[in-house]
């Protein structure tokens, strides 16, 4: 028998058996998938590295920080800025503190004016030196914290509002404006980017670390059902074979979550992501770019290659398109995309291969106002949940509750001792 079961080798799953295999517990994972990864995977196809879905890792993240080398990840770091299609061209806004120069030019582009300039720094600062607690009294939505800002001009209409779309997966600001001031603190500190060897470099590089510690990682282990019976936990898979432990955390995806723990299904949010492959690019900018004319499927779209080079094979070039992917509603279809992303990107892309069309489902929870703390990793007697739906929507979020878990884990069981890896 076992000391821990983890259930899926998603990024919270990986972090929690990782710490509890380093602190000498004998832990299995429990991995219904042919590779860890969870949402973070990459796919190889005619020498094209394509994620699951159009993904960002930012280093500003504290718990990526305490859970992977970022030097081995060898970073492609985007651009902090974006550029942004309008009725009289395009525009390019940059980082003001990082490019200085930029300001005037910003300034001439018609989307900044200085009012709004003063509004969003009064509606963004406070996240720059007030922990998330303090943030999320009083929550309300984006959009509410907007208006009470004075944030009400082309800078909010035209960039932020297409920007945020695809980062929070919804276009109506309901999204907790305490959640949001805590992105753009972290967009502010880091420089958000991808490995050189996809989004899937970072749970490869967790399973390896906890592989190291102990853990036992299996693959293709479907978990059918969760019980408990005195001091044991059995989890039955669908092979009909069971694994017996102490204890066990369920860190799957949102899909899976009422099925193995009884909790209630999280709320989540869709992108469907298009990936195309072209000889030329259509632009030598690596920024993201947004449609500020509002209207449209695409949210957003990037030059992948102008970051990362090591996504395409010598001579062609990735572009990634993202829209949003309603629940019960109709997707995009590759005509409305291809119009779209014409007048975008202002070029004739008929030439463009689509190479392959993720829909996701379930990209990412919803984080409504008002902002409620993490969640307890304890949901029944020596049973465990962990992911960024117990925390918030992000690679931090699912990290962090992988080191709650682990640390709740190692409080019950009598092995925890001081170690500031576990703080988050």
């Amino acid at each position: 028998m076992h000391d821990v079961i983890v259930i899926g080798a998603g990024l919270a799953g990986l972090r929690c058996a990782g710490l509890l295999s380093a602190h000498g517990l004998d832990v299995v994972v429990l991995e219904a998938a042919d590779a860890v990864g969870g949402r973070q995977r990459t796919d190889i196809i005619d020498g094209f590295r394509l994620d699951r879905g159009f993904q960002v890792l930012n280093p500003a993240y504290p718990a990526l920080r305490r859970s992977v080398d970022l030097d081995a990840l060898a970073l492609g770091s985007f651009p902090v800025g974006v550029r942004v299609r309008t009725t009289d061209g395009v525009a390019e806004l940059r980082h003001p503190l990082r490019h200085p120069l930029s300001i005037v030019t910003s300034l001439r582009s018609g989307l900044v004016s200085g009012r709004d300039a003063v509004a969003l720094a009064r509606w963004a600062s406070p996240a720059l030196v007030r922990p998330l607690s303090h943030l999320a009294r009083n929550d309300a939505t984006m959009r509410e914290g907007w208006d009470a800002a004075g944030l009400r001009g082309p800078l909010r209409t035209a960039v932020l509002e297409p920007f945020l779309a695809g980062v929070l997966a919804e276009r109506g600001g309901e999204t907790s404006n305490a959640f949001a001031r805590l992105l753009v603190r972290y967009f502010a500190l880091g420089r958000p980017g991808l490995p050189a060897q996809g989004i899937a470099a970072v749970p490869e590089q967790l399973a390896a670390h906890a592989r190291a510690a102990g853990t036992d990682i299996r693959l293709g282990a479907r978990a059918g059902g969760i019980s408990a019976g005195g001091e044991e936990i059995t989890v039955g898979l669908s092979d009909g074979d069971s694994v017996r432990a102490a204890r066990a955390v369920v860190a799957v995806g949102a899909d899976a979550v009422s099925d193995l723990t009884g909790l209630a299904r999280p709320v989540t949010r869709g992108l469907q992501t298009w990936w195309f492959a072209a000889t030329e690019p259509p632009s030598g900018s690596a920024l993201l770019t947004v449609d500020g004319r509002g209207g449209g499927p695409v949210v957003n779209t990037v030059v992948m290659t102008h970051t990362v080079p090591s996504y395409a094979p010598a001579g062609r070039h990735l572009i990634a398109a993202t829209c949003l992917l309603p629940r019960g509603g109709a997707p995009a279809d590759e005509f409305d995309v291809r119009r779209h992303l014409e007048e975008v990107w202002g070029t004739d892309i008929s030439a463009w291969q689509l190479i392959r069309r993720d829909d996701i489902v379930d990209a990412l929870p919803a984080q409504p106002a008002p902002l409620g703390p993490p969640r307890s990793p304890r949901y029944a007697e020596r049973l465990y949940a962990a992911g960024d739906h117990r925390d918030t929507a992000s690679i931090q979020g699912a990290l962090a509750s992988g080191e709650r878990a682990a640390r709740a884990v190692l409080t019950d069981s009598g092995a925890s001792r001081s170690d500031t890896s576990l703080h988050s």
